[in-house]
């Protein structure tokens, strides 16, 4: 006689019926179908995996980085030494990678034929003069090409300590090469914007982290006592959120004595910057604080006795942190553009220092913006800026708060 299958230990009516309806499974095959991972991900890292799904988040984080590195190194990256004067409003540099064959060619000239690296024609000045400025008129000069080079020997700089020679890009014979053309005093626009990116940066950079430490601190702290101290405070906040700020900020910088040396300039910008950018933060900081003060872990802490330190710190502070970041990468672009605006006007910085608002100063006619329209060309550089970290920030938002 054919018994069944023997459920006599099994005390479930229902895994019987369950085991008997069930088809037979092959070990192997179900090991290969088990492929989700059950291991859970971080916060940040989700943050991350939707960060880079956004291609103007990753667009602006490729043109940050750059900045900052070309920043910081500008000296490397620079062509020319942006404080040397040569020709006067000279056109920018003509490049070809055919170099023309021509008759009684000057000795040492490049030979003919297509190049894998451009030639420069350098810019010579002509017998002709401009019939409205009575100057004489520059253009390339095609009889003697230079070659361009990488890691080029040029003029000298410090960094990191030591004496260095070399560029990132330049001429073989170290002959002047302008991409971007030359100013008034003769100077290289492209190498003077590099190297001005490094105060124009540094105040944006250092101003939004004292915005940050500071409005951060003072809104958590108001939004978490609450009370009359919250009540009176931002009383205080509403008072400097009113003031106009671009005149008071004019009004402030003509305080400074004209003779007075760059650095307290740029010092005196930056406090003026932090004193009325802090309470912006600090609103939105104390906002969002006096929601999550509210919430049930928060709530619970407190039942159980924890610290105000420890609950700030804890359970305030990193939920907080991600609006912080987002409001630092957009608020950056607005520091840039006022202190080009406040350079442009000459309260920010002074020569010999140089910052992408001292550079705009040149365009200051509509005779010379006419007649050199590549004076123009600090404005390019303001726009990246602007431009990076704002895609930054909206990729960020998007990635830290997706709903």
């Amino acid at each position: 006689m054919t018994h069944g299958p023997d459920y006599t230990d099994d005390k479930d009516p229902m895994r019987r019926i369950t085991d008997e309806l069930a088809p037979p499974v092959d070990e192997g095959e179900d090991m290969r179908l088990s492929t989700v991972s059950t291991e859970s991900q971080s916060y940040s890292s989700l943050v991350w995996q939707r960060f880079r799904r956004s291609i103007p988040g990753m667009l602006g984080l490729t043109m940050v980085v750059m900045l900052l590195v070309i920043a910081l190194f500008g000296q490397f990256f620079a062509p020319m030494n942006p404080k040397e004067p040569d020709i006067a409003f000279a056109p920018p540099a003509k490049f070809s990678w055919y170099v023309p064959e021509i008759e009684n060619p000057p000795e040492g000239r490049v030979e003919p034929g297509w190049r894998l690296m451009p030639v420069v024609y350098p810019i010579v000045e002509s017998e002709e003069y401009d019939p409205i400025t009575f100057q004489p008129l520059m253009a390339p000069d095609y009889e003697n090409p230079r070659r361009i080079v990488l890691f080029a020997k040029g003029w000298e700089y410090q960094m990191l300590g030591m004496t260095w020679e070399r560029h990132f890009i330049g001429t073989a014979d170290g002959s002047p090469l302008h991409f971007l053309g030359t100013d008034k005093l003769g100077r290289d626009i492209l190498s003077r914007g590099i190297v001005g990116s490094q105060i124009s940066l540094a105040i944006a950079l250092s101003s939004i982290t004292l915005i940050t430490i500071i409005g951060t601190l003072v809104g958590i702290t108001s939004g978490y006592i609450g009370g009359r101290f919250d009540l009176w405070f931002q009383r205080f906040v509403e008072i400097i959120l009113a003031f106009p700020q671009l005149p008071f900020y004019l009004a402030l910088t003509t305080l400074i004595p004209v003779t007075a040396p760059s650095t307290l300039f740029i010092s005196f910008v930056v406090l003026v910057i932090v004193g009325l950018g802090w309470a912006q933060l600090s609103r939105e900081v104390r906002g969002k604080t006096m929601a999550l003060r509210q919430v049930d872990y928060v709530r619970a802490a407190m039942a159980v006795g924890a610290s105000d330190r420890r609950i700030i710190t804890r359970h305030i502070l990193p939920n907080v942190t991600s609006h912080v970041i987002v409001a630092v990468t957009l608020g950056i672009p607005t520091i840039v553009l006022l202190e080009s605006f406040l350079g442009f006007l000459g309260f920010a910085v002074k020569p010999p220092l140089i910052s992408w608002g001292l550079m705009l100063q040149d365009a200051g006619t509509f005779s010379v913006i006419g007649s050199y329209p590549w004076i123009l060309s600090p404005v390019g550089f303001v726009l990246v800026t602007v431009f990076a970290f704002n895609a930054l920030g909206d990729g960020l938002r998007d990635a830290i708060d997706p709903y």
